[in-house]
């Protein structure tokens, strides 16, 4: 396994705050959450008790592993997109008898490189082969003629931080760029009480706070801005219309903030929104993956807090 290497994105990073920063409503793509900080913050929130997907998602994959690996398996190729510390995917390794190669994709190359090196040393005979990309976008993915079969990985749900429209869009991306026959797997947040949700993204310690103003010392570092931390704070709440939890940054004055010498400027309670998170049924979800995709299996934890699914490319 080979060091990645990928361009200089600064200039993109510069666009789409300053895009973000002067819309009617500010906001900041989540994909810039993902720095080294940022995904060692998100994996600290993963543990957190309040946090329940990762524990549902990933009571979901112990109990039903089997039968999600007889859907798997037939000499396949694994693209786990936004692959993080790719914690849940050791389930997968450790259970299909057929695979040929797993691709982790995340747009945080260096702490892509770490954990590829750490799968690497546990499992040996695996063709490992990282990309640090923006899975948003198109991206190469690499060949080998053993290959019969490729399966898309999505866990985590994070095809929730997608508005409806653009994670159908996503989906219809997928799907054209792999083969009929070709499978995805995905995690899915379900939809339930809003205390429970709101709970889960406004965590007794903080940490999802200090994930969330993370993104603002990204920007104060790498764009030469000024943002002072103690002047914003997290705010997370359950949007009902949406179906979705909304974190924002809200300003705690009126304020002024320069970002490679272009001011930006906020009144008091003004927010910055981060991220969504939308939760589904599981036949609302099957409706976006409709066009590309037919469900073959859907699993849920006890609670049904959580939805793994199972489609086929069409």
């Amino acid at each position: 396994m080979k060091d990645i290497v990928v361009s200089d994105k600064v200039s993109e990073f510069n666009r789409d705050v300053l895009e973000g920063l002067t819309s009617g409503q500010k906001y900041l793509p989540s994909k810039y959450f993902y720095n080294e900080r940022g995904s060692d913050l998100f994996e600290q929130i993963c543990g957190l008790d309040e946090y329940y997907p990762t524990d549902s998602e990933v009571s979901i994959m112990q109990h039903e592993i089997d039968e999600i690996t007889e859907y798997i398996d037939d000499h396949v190729q694994l693209i786990e997109l936004g692959s993080g510390s790719s914690m849940k995917t050791r389930l997968l390794l450790d259970h299909c008898k057929d695979l040929e190669m797993y691709v982790p994709v995340d747009i945080s190359e260096t702490f892509l490189n770490e954990t590829a090196r750490k799968l690497q040393a546990d499992y040996p005979d695996l063709d490992i082969r990282p990309v640090a990309a923006d899975y948003t976008t198109p991206f190469d993915v690499p060949e080998s003629d053993a290959i019969k079969k490729r399966v898309v990985y999505f866990p985590g749900s994070t095809i929730g931080n997608f508005t409806r429209g653009r994670a159908s869009v996503f989906l219809e991306t997928v799907g054209e760029n792999v083969s009929p026959g070709d499978g995805l797997l995905i995690g899915v947040d379900s939809k339930k009480d809003v205390g429970v949700l709101e709970a889960a993204y406004n965590d007794s310690k903080g940490i999802t706070a200090e994930f969330n103003k993370n993104i603002l010392v990204r920007i104060n570092r790498e764009l030469d801005a000024n943002f002072d931390l103690d002047h914003f704070q997290h705010r997370a709440f359950y949007n009902v219309r949406e179906g979705r939890i909304e974190m924002h940054l809200e300003s705690l004055k009126n304020q002024a903030v320069y970002i490679n010498g272009n001011r930006i400027s906020f009144e008091k309670g003004e927010t910055i929104h981060t991220e969504n998170s939308h939760k589904y049924t599981v036949e609302e979800f099957e409706d976006i993956a409709g066009n590309y995709f037919e469900r073959k299996k859907t699993w849920t934890d006890d609670r049904e807090y959580f939805s793994v699914h199972y489609f086929e490319r069409v």
